[in-house]
């Protein structure tokens, strides 16, 4: 494990925080002589799992020191008080002034898991959450956590002790979606969900036993496997104890314009759920691309490939002589799909403009997708940002921030490659705003 520099690397990991509103200072507690020896960096060391780095466990902890939360302590060795106690007690020895701790201001306390870049979070904190706890395993990702949050995740989440994470109102998670192993009808959730991320989800639940957790993944997500893997995993969360309700929520209805469907799912623990949980019902459709676009962008690199341009002026040259226009496909083999069935291209009544393989008698397979200012985006994944027929070129990161609902002021220092992966990834922020917003409106205790 990575040894911190106690002074390079504390003064950095100490220059995003402020303390404010005195409740105690640490020098005031009674410790005995081996917590008063100890040093920050014999802590991390005690405390910093395995697959994690020290840097993440410092800076959550500060963190929890600001808003005077629980810290992520190794329970084998000491209690988190204790721990609290101790960490004060090193960081006031690499400082001229005490720390003083803040008051809580927070309505519930949140974990992040498979965090990505923080959408989640952020509907979070918009509905006054707290995050006392984070995960995510891709580097790139981290550095975008930290950079926007202050905080590097933990990483690999199968090597975090659940009882050592801490106390929480809601566990927040979009997990991938992986198919699970079953044989009969007689196991239960450890033997239907192990060796799947939604394993490490259920035992974090089990062990620690939040109100609620607010969990998302792909629309496939319920039909995948014949039905069988959400069945599998909303069985499983009966079994430890919660109700759930699930839906599909497309974020073209929260007032970004982008089609993206996913699915949601409300757990709520079964000693405090009423019955009334239902899930926002928006249908906010006027935003389109042009209120997101900045329209004098010159980036060259964000320009449609000539060959791309030169079909496009191909389709609106001839598109009044047929509808479904056919483009020259001599390029392609005969013996493949485009050289078979040939290319044709068609404006959609929303002013999209698709290309595909097969005429309107044939099985339409599509090749290419683009829309326009004045309509919505198709869903932004991972390997593929959308491009616009009118403008010609493609969305900026800047513009597929907005496009997943994330302020301007949201921060990258990865490469353009790695940013639009991490939107493609991310949540769409007042999608989560929403259903939170819902889940607290029906005045269940959280605190």
């Amino acid at each position: 494990m990575k040894q911190l520099d106690m002074h390079s690397d504390f003064q950095d990991a100490m220059s995003g925080y402020v303390f404010c509103t005195t409740q105690h200072s640490p020098r005031n507690h009674n410790t005995n002589s081996s917590s008063q020896s100890l040093q920050l960096s014999d802590l991390l060391n005690a405390h910093t799992p395995k697959g994690s780095s020290s840097q993440a466990v410092l800076d959550q902890w500060l963190h929890a020191l600001q808003h005077n939360a629980d810290l992520y302590c190794n329970n084998n060795i000491c209690t988190s008080q204790q721990l609290k106690d101790q960490v004060l007690q090193a960081i006031t020895k690499n400082q001229d002034k005490p720390i003083i701790i803040s008051q809580p201001n927070h309505q519930f306390k949140f974990i992040d898991l498979f965090a990505g870049i923080g959408g989640i979070r952020l509907g979070a904190e918009q509905n006054g959450g707290l995050c006392v706890f984070s995960s995510e395993f891709d580097k790139f990702a981290q550095q975008t956590y930290q950079l926007n949050h202050n905080e590097l995740p933990f990483g690999d989440i199968t090597k975090i002790n659940a009882q050592n994470i801490p106390n929480h109102d809601i566990l927040l998670a979009g997990f991938p979606c992986q198919p699970f192993s079953y044989s009969g009808k007689t196991e239960g959730f450890e033997d239907k969900t192990r060796g799947t991320l939604f394993f490490d989800v259920l035992r974090i639940m089990e062990t620690k036993k939040p109100k609620f957790a607010l969990l998302e993944n792909v629309k496939g997500f319920k039909s995948h496997d014949k039905g069988k893997t959400m069945s599998i995993a909303l069985n499983a969360l009966d079994e430890i104890g919660y109700h759930t309700y699930w839906t599909i929520l497309n974020s073209y209805d929260y007032g970004v314009p982008q089609f993206r469907e996913r699915w949601y799912c409300i757990a709520i623990r079964k000693d405090i759920d009423n019955g009334k949980f239902e899930f926002p019902n928006n249908y906010d459709r006027t935003t389109t691309l042009k209120d997101i676009i900045e329209i004098d962008n010159d980036d060259n690199s964000l320009s449609l490939s000539n060959f791309e341009i030169e079909r496009i002026k191909f389709h609106f040259d001839n598109y009044h002589l047929n509808e479904r226009v056919e483009h020259d496909n001599s390029m392609y083999a005969p013996t493949t799909k485009k050289g078979k069935y040939g290319v044709y291209s068609y404006l959609k009544s929303d002013g999209a403009l698709r290309f595909h393989v097969g005429d309107f008698a044939k099985t339409q397979i599509q090749e290419a997708f683009y829309t326009s200012l004045t309509t919505y985006a198709p869903t932004i994944i991972a390997n593929r940002v959308p491009k616009l027929w009118d403008i010609q070129r493609k969305l900026s990161v800047l513009e597929s921030l907005r496009l997943q609902g994330f302020n301007d002021d949201f921060k990258f220092n990865v490469s353009n490659t790695q940013a639009y992966k991490q939107l493609g990834n991310s949540v769409t922020v007042p999608v989560i705003q929403a259903i939170l917003k819902n889940l607290f409106v029906l005045n269940l205790e959280v605190k």
